[in-house]
């Protein structure tokens, strides 16, 4: 019959599968659960005191997209989508607004990398609309304690655990002499306090304070080689007996400068010289290159540690919505917040959530700029739980009251 018909075997076949695809089954594959991220990020961007350390145009929102493919690529095989959406923030522009469309768009997740006070506005439009926030970008200390918001997760390390990983260091190394060289900004003043409460913690001994008077003139013309020459050894003359410089500049106004200018031969550290950070370009261990080799590919520079801390915010949201297998937002904050919930960020080991302030643990790197030197919590320091809570303010500390 077919043959007359002037059909093969094969026609026969293709036809049957166009007919089976026609009708409709209650097998047929559902449409896909979309998960909405919202980006709200700062564009304001500081000068910095090196051209090479110019911040990219899409700082952190790169690391965003990394890890939204990364969701995407899992989500394929359990329906799922994720779909991020950016929105810039200048100074003047109203971010409870923001938030605010982003709600109206269904969007009940938002990473964020804005500065402390947008932060806290955000988290009070937020609880009127459901929404958790992610910190990438505000390393205050406060936000985990007297300021802290139950709609607020910190994944961005706070300054204490910065200075408790440097910190770490250098009293394994027997540098316990420091002297304290700090900005005049707030946020310097806040930053040193970081590491005077360190030094406190970990027997380390603050043998001298020094503030740099920042003058507010223009960087580029106004600090020449040869001045800059000149003005450091002086800065730092007369110091009594010391091991090493530990720096308090968040402004990058005078730190930069320190490195083989210093009067006495010292190393320095903290905001110059060796630091801590989430991440560094030169990371290759644990899956480090595999990560650095895909960004590349995907946006031509180096990952900085805003990106990282975005990539990993993105992808505690992917794990949790794969693992809980909902597009709900409330319900992937929830499976997140479990005790057993962990995710892998290339660092050595799973990074959590702590209960008590909602900050994510996470281990530090040094780096000093070429290389990571260390990685802290240090061999020695022994927590009871997890050596990652030796830095940063502890459960028996906390003043944080999540409501």
């Amino acid at each position: 019959m077919a043959a007359r018909l002037g059909l093969n075997r094969r026609t026969l076949i293709s036809r049957s599968m166009i007919a089976l695809l026609a009708v409709p089954t209650s097998r047929a594959r559902a449409e896909p659960a979309v998960i909405k991220v919202g980006y709200l990020r700062w564009a304001v961007r500081r000068p910095t005191i090196s051209l090479l350390d110019k911040p990219a145009s899409d700082n952190g929102l790169a690391g965003a997209r990394l890890a939204m493919s990364d969701n995407n690529t899992t989500g394929r095989f359990l329906n799922q989508q994720f779909d991020l959406l950016d929105v810039p923030i200048a100074a003047a522009d109203d971010a409870a607004q923001a938030l605010e469309t982003l709600a109206q768009q269904g969007v009940g997740l938002i990473v964020t990398d804005v500065p402390a006070q947008s932060l806290l506005a955000l988290s009070a439009a937020a609880a009127q609309h459901q929404v958790m926030l992610f910190d990438v970008g505000a390393p205050d200390d406060a936000l985990r304690q007297e300021q802290c918001r139950a709609n607020v997760i910190h994944v961005a390390p706070s300054r204490r655990m910065l200075t408790d990983a440097l910190g770490q260091y250098l009293v394994w190394k027997k540098w316990t002499r420091w002297v304290l060289a700090y900005g005049a900004h707030p946020e310097d003043a806040l930053l040193a306090d970081a590491y005077r409460q360190t030094a406190k913690r970990f027997g380390a001994r603050i043998v001298k304070e020094i503030q740099y008077k920042d003058t507010d003139g223009a960087r580029q013309t106004d600090s020449g080689v040869v001045q800059t020459q000149q003005q450091m050894p002086v800065f730092t003359q007369g110091l009594p007996d010391y091991d090493v410089l530990v720096t308090a500049d968040e402004n990058e106004v005078f730190a930069g400068y320190l490195p083989y200018r210093t009067w006495d031969a010292r190393p320095v550290v903290g905001s110059a010289g060796l630091r801590a950070v989430t991440w560094d370009p030169s990371s290759e261990s644990w899956g480090g290159a595999q990560v650095q080799d895909r960004f590349i590919r995907m946006f031509h520079r180096r990952m900085t540690p805003l990106d990282m801390q975005a990539w990993t915010a993105s992808r505690m949201i992917g794990e949790a919505a794969n693992r809980s297998g909902t597009g709900d937002a409330a319900t992937i904050v929830s499976f997140m917040k479990k005790p057993d919930f962990a995710v892998a960020a290339y660092k050595g080991e799973p990074l959590s959530i702590r209960d008590w302030d909602l900050q994510v643990r996470q281990p530090i790197l040094l780096s000093d700029g070429r290389n990571v030197v260390s990685v802290s919590p240090q061999p020695g320091f022994l927590h009871q739980v997890t050596d990652l809570d030796t830095l940063g303010v502890d459960r028996p500390e906390t003043k944080c009251k999540l409501s």
